[in-house]
Formats: structure tokens, sequence, C-alpha cells
């Protein structure tokens, strides 16, 4: 009898004990990025690990749920659909999902899984297809106040406006067709010699907003990615309204508002108003390079005053301005008489923590068949 005892108690030990149920797992072994890219053709939206792989989400899930310790959670269908969701239990599937790749070794060797993808095979398309709206803040950086005056002139009103912030100034951009992903071209228009560029960080709302406070505004943003501000300085012609600035004209053309290469989401990115470092190159050269202290305006002013205008909804971008260094004021501040971007040039805009945009700039084609009622060339009427 003491013998029997004996050897169901070393079957007991020995026979592992049934798994318990567990709960959705609570973070992520690795930072990750949410981008949109073409996979068979098709739009499809992907994790982003290291800056280098892509997970399509739809076909890891499936995979993740071939194990019975898991229940369905459909995948979103898009970006939007993934930011209205991420705070209300998704980012926790998307979580097992980078666990379980990881934890299994699928994402190089001979046990990489079909649904891994390097970024290069893809193409990489603008996160959110498309943004509801798009606000930017104008000058809203010390280093980027009347950058073509003189020094004197110059400094004198980045000192009134240290003393007389006022509140933030924002416009519209537009969104489909203004917003491109990273490689695609910038295409200048006809006739549109003075192209310059601004790079930017962009916001990305999470939740909806209207009345936030500064102090509760990092709770509404869902992430961050890099934006550049492509801006046309050649006005509008004389006559006509008499209005003296025209931003339809100086920020809606087509391609002018290139987003990507992918999200950051603020759980793996932190607080941009402490770490924020943005930089532009053309050709190679760095023009701009810019830190959040160089900021007039912070990011969570920004949504209170735009917030206080309209709803900010889920999947809506704020961009937060740019730093001196623009081709507007070449002239004064490098000595550069004719910097505006050219055919052929490569636009690198950068943010530490989140990504490169690389963006060839192209000639747009010669219209035909017009009336004389378009936006005519810059030559025509400036010098």
């Amino acid at each position: 009898m003491r013998r029997i005892l004996i050897l169901a108690a070393i079957i007991l030990l020995l026979t592992p004990a049934p798994q318990q149920a567990q709960g959705p797992a609570v973070e992520s072994v690795e930072p990750f990025k949410v981008g949109t890219f073409d996979i068979h053709g098709v739009p499809h939206v992907g994790l982003v690990l290291r800056d280098s792989l892509v997970i399509d989400i739809e076909v890891a899930a499936l995979a993740l749920e071939s194990h019975p310790e898991y229940s369905h959670v459909p995948m979103p269908e898009d970006m939007l659909e993934l930011i209205g969701r991420w705070d209300y239990g998704l980012k926790y599937r998307l979580f097992e999902i980078v666990n379980y790749v990881v934890g299994n070794n699928q994402l190089s060797g001979s046990g990489r899984a079909s649904y891994v993808y390097d970024v290069g095979e893809l193409r990489t398309r603008p996160p959110i297809l498309y943004p509801g709206k798009v606000l930017n803040a104008a000058v809203n950086f010390y280093s980027h106040v009347d950058e073509g005056a003189t020094p004197e002139a110059r400094a004198a009103e980045m000192r009134r406006r240290r003393e007389e912030r006022g509140v933030p100034y924002l416009f519209l951009k537009p969104s489909r067709g203004a917003v491109i992903g990273n490689g695609d071209p910038i295409v200048i228009p006809y006739g549109r010699d003075r192209t310059d560029w601004e790079v930017e960080l962009g916001a990305v709302i999470g939740r909806t907003a209207k009345y936030v406070s500064a102090n509760d505004a990092q709770d509404y943003v869902f992430g961050y990615m890099v934006s550049i501000d492509v801006s046309d300085r050649g006005g509008r012609p004389p006559g006509g309204a008499p209005f003296p600035q025209d931003w339809f004209v100086g920020k809606g053309h087509d391609t002018f508002a290139p987003q990507g290469p992918w999200i950051a989401p603020k759980e793996f990115y932190g607080d941009p108003m402490a770490n924020l470092r943005q930089t532009l190159s053309v050709g190679g050269q760095t023009l701009q390079e810019a830190r959040a202290g160089d900021m007039i305006h912070s990011l969570w002013e920004i949504v209170e005053y735009a917030s206080s205008i309209i709803t900010l909804y889920p999947g809506d971008v704020i961009n937060n301005g740019t730093s001196g260094g623009t081709a507007a004021g070449a002239a004064d501040t490098r000595g550069e008489e004719d910097r505006y971007l050219k055919p052929g040039e490569v636009v690198e805009a950068s943010i530490d923590g989140i990504g490169t945009l690389r963006m060839p700039v192209v000639a747009g084609e010669q219209p035909s068949g017009l009336t004389g009622a378009e936006l005519p060339p810059v030559s025509s009427y400036r010098e």
C-alpha cells in the first residue's frame, strides 16, 4: 500500500499542471509601430518591428487564434478602425500577436512566418487612408519667425513673440490628394517654382476631443508620425479678391502633405515635449533641426486651442509646426538666393524614435485645354 502511494505521488509530481486561462497581454515584448502597406496589391494594416519588419495583422491573428486559448478578435480593416478600437481592447490583441511572433522565433531564418515581410518588399502607403482633417500650426517655432527679414527685424519679432505669445495660428491642409506616403513623389506643380519644405511632428488623435484642456491633451493622442508641410511660396497673382495671403495656394496642392512612414503609438514614444528632435535634409544637406524647446505653443496647447474650435475625431492629424531652415528664409540665413525644391532632388525628413520620410521630387506636367482661369505660373506675375 505504501509503495502504491509513493508511485501515485511520483506520477502526480511528473504530470504537468493544467494551464490556467490567461487574460490578454498587458504589454508587448517589443515596441512596435503601425502602418499601412500594399500586400499583394491591397492596402493592409501592419505592425512594424525594428523599423525593418512588417507583420500582416490579419493573417497573424488567424495563426494566433488557431490555438484554443485565444478567442477570436476581428482585425481592423484600416488604420482609422485600428485607432478607434485601440483603447477598447484591440491593443492587447496586437500585443499578443507581437509576443507570439517574437516568442516563437518567427521573424527570421527558417522559422520566419509567411505573414512577416521586409519593409523594402512592400509599398509603404500613408498610415491613414485618409485623415478626416489635417490641422497645421503656422510659425510655431521661434527659429521660424520672420526668417526672411533682416537679422535685426527678426530678433525684434522673436522678442515680441516671447512676450506676447497670443494663441496658436492653425490652418487646414487638404487630406485626400495632398496626403502621400513614404517614397511617393512630391510633384512641383507646373509653373510653380517656389516649392518649400517644412518637417513637422504629426500627432494623431485617438479619442473624440472637444474643449480638451492642455493638461489632459496627451490622453487624447493615439500616436505620432513624421509630416512634411510642403508649401508653394509663389502666392496668388495680383488683382481680384483683396486678400494678402492665399493659404489654399500655399498649402493645398496635390502631394503637399507627406505623412508616415508609420505611426508610433504614444505608449512606445513618450512625451514629445521632452524628447522631440526633428530634422530635414535635401540632397543630403541638413537644412532643419529642432527640438521641442524651440516651440512657441506646446502640442498640448495646440490640441486645447483646436478642440475649442472644432471637434477632433480619431484619425485627425495635428502638425506641430516647423523650425527655421526653410527655403523661404534661405537668402538671408544662408546666402542662397534660389534654394527652392528642384526636380530630381530627394527630401528626407526624420523624427527620432519614429522614422524617416524619403520623398523624391518631380516636375508636374504642363496642362492643356484650360480656359485661363487656372492658377498661373509664378513667372507670369513675379520676377
